[in-house]
């Protein structure tokens, strides 16, 4: 029975690149292991989040139960408010570099991760094209080539965004949050999903317990892995449930090399939904 895991790891913050990263880069060379680094390439905004505590009850819930302050840092909790606005990936060229000359996978995540995440169902067709090509330019300046995936932030997509997606020429996606596989139905174009639970929505050892559960069944999986997170306060329990995982007869691969082993032809086609997962605070795509 064939296990593979892919790595899908979030770049979310400043703080984030500049702290998390190198640690999980450390991490994965200890493991022997490769992933898939989707950047935020433009300002942290982290700070405009205080406007989900007082809107969003499930979101304060959230916070305090993954103890966010001792993950994300006081900083990050004050850019684009008190403080100015870091650029992510952007700020860290020869960290990008690193992750690419380690040979890890570099994909594109976003510009501005915040705005995307708190309000894209009131943005503007044009807006998101402007988001898709100030991050892309960016990612293309970086990194020397054109991105070959979008990971969207916080799983969050509409029809907008799949048609803008599907004209940017992707090899694949990674923005739901599904159990296997498919195909965009509207664009044509191969998912691969995070069908994982993240640490900081079921908590470390439900999370856990749920990953090496869905592990022991077989097939393709995808674990988020956020660098604030695993990179950051709970790198000890990733190396733990990692260890585990490589005792297991599984291999872990980047989501370019699952891509590329998909037969297209033989996928479902697909229509996404929105559904609040167990430890969300707001709907993601499904």
């Amino acid at each position: 029975m064939k296990r593979i895991l892919g790595l899908k790891i979030d770049v979310d913050t400043h703080e984030g690149m500049k702290k998390g990263v190198p640690r999980l880069l450390e991490s994965l060379a200890a493991l022997e292991v490769k992933g898939t680094f989707y950047l935020s390439m433009g300002p942290d905004a982290s700070g405009l989040a205080i406007l989900q505590l007082l809107k969003n009850p499930r979101f304060l819930k959230k916070m305090l139960k993954s103890n966010a302050p001792a993950l994300y840092g006081i900083k990050t909790a004050l850019y684009g408010t008190l403080l100015p606005s870091p650029f992510i990936a952007l700020s860290f060229p020869d960290l990008v570099r690193r992750i690419m000359a380690e040979g890890h996978e570099v994909e594109f995540h976003a510009w501005d991760h915040r705005r995307w995440q708190d309000g894209l169902s009131r943005r503007s067709e044009g807006w998101i094209e402007d988001w898709f090509h100030k991050g892309l330019n960016a990612f293309r300046a970086v990194t020397g080539r054109e991105a070959a995936s979008f990971g969207a932030p916080a799983w969050l997509v509409d029809d907008r965004v799949l048609r803008i997606a599907g004209r940017r020429g992707f090899k694949y996606l990674s923005c739901t949050r599904a159990r296997a596989p498919f195909l965009h139905e509207m664009i044509g174009v191969p998912e691969i999903p995070s069908d994982l639970p993240c640490f900081e929505e079921l908590g470390i050892r439900a999370a856990g317990e749920e990953i090496i559960s869905c592990l022991k069944g077989g097939g393709i999986h995808v674990l988020p892995v956020h660098a604030e997170v695993e990179g950051g306060a709970w790198n000890q329990p990733f190396l733990d449930l990692m260890g585990t995982i490589r005792g297991m007869d599984c291999e872990v691969r980047t989501l370019g090399e699952i891509s590329t082993d998909l037969a297209p032809q033989g996928l479902p086609r697909r229509k996404y939904e929105l559904a609040l997962l167990p430890g969300r605070a707001a709907p993601c795509a499904v």
